[in-house]
């Protein structure tokens, strides 16, 4: 009997430290420790409370999307500056890919720093964009704007793939590359107006885009989230080169669209030279065959 209740008090898990409580209340994670098994280990983090309101952040975000877009309103500047935003859709899919940095981050500190440069930059461009935009255009900067798009894409998948302590590093440049380069569609499109619903809605989007996904995956935070937070590094890496090359790609010459079926244009220049019909030059006659046809009288008197 003895043995017995001491193997069972050997198999059983040492109570966690008060340190160790207070850390898991902090990121959401239950004081108990989860079962090994995946769909146990998964059922139990869907119980806390951390998961709870994550799940509901992100909800939220939907139901007054599809609000937005299924009830007949006029929108307001706060509404279109939400809305604004998700049409941004290679900065979109940049947002998404700093949300999955934070995620992984080996730390909720990490997490905020990525979170607080992506805020700091987008407030400081925003607040002070006249001046910094003219600052922009005066430097060297201003000849390549158009590469920094491209460039806040490639640098959010290659933050993907840095491993250790340079991680969270990698993910703030990251984040305020991000930042910067959407502070300047929301800054041009606004320009010269400045009003601030139409600012706000465009941050507020832009927050949940990166908060939202990053606190509800940062719940099954594991070994589990390395590969796929590469393979999605991956994928806006190679995103990120195609929008570069159609920035490059030659554009189309403006060709004037063929006639409709039926329709005669016949064009006769001032200078002499040979008439045209629907585009196609005509042959000018030089009188052969009036004096000297087929069937025609080819002696004159």
């Amino acid at each position: 009997m003895v043995s017995k209740t001491h193997g069972a008090t050997g198999d059983a898990k040492p109570a966690l430290s008060r340190a160790e409580r207070r850390r898991r209340q902090r990121q959401g994670l239950p004081l108990v420790e989860a079962p090994s098994t995946g769909l146990a280990a998964i059922r139990a983090r869907t119980r806390t409370a951390g998961f709870r309101w994550s799940l509901g952040l992100v909800l939220l975000g939907f139901v007054a999307l599809g609000l937005s877009q299924a009830i007949t309103h006029d929108y307001g500047f706060l509404e279109l500056g939400f809305l604004f935003t998700l049409s941004v859709y290679d900065l979109v899919l940049a947002m998404l890919g700093l949300a999955v940095a934070a995620a992984v981050a080996p730390s909720a500190r990490g997490m905020r720093i990525i979170f607080l440069t992506f805020l700091a930059v987008l407030v400081v461009m925003l607040s002070f964009f006249d001046p910094i935009f003219r600052g922009i255009m005066a430097s060297p900067l201003g000849e390549v704007l158009y590469l920094v798009a491209p460039a806040a894409v490639i640098s959010t998948g290659a933050a993907l793939w840095v491993p250790g302590r340079w991680a969270v590093l990698a993910a703030a440049v990251a984040a305020a590359i991000v930042a910067f380069s959407f502070s300047l569609f929301v800054g041009l499109d606004d320009l010269g107006i400045g009003i601030l619903d139409f600012t706000t809605g465009t941050v507020l989007c832009a927050l949940w885009l990166v908060v939202a996904p990053a606190l509800l995956l940062r719940q099954f935070r594991g070994p589990w989230l390395v590969i796929p937070s590469r393979i999605v590094g991956s994928w806006l890496v190679v995103i990120g080169f195609i929008v570069l090359g159609s920035l490059y790609m030659p554009q189309p010459e403006n060709a004037a669209p063929p006639a409709p079926p039926g329709d005669l244009q016949l064009i006769i220049p001032d200078d002499g030279s040979a008439p045209t019909l629907n585009g196609e030059e005509l042959p000018l006659d030089d009188g052969s065959q009036m004096d000297g046809g087929p069937g025609g009288d080819t002696s004159r008197p």
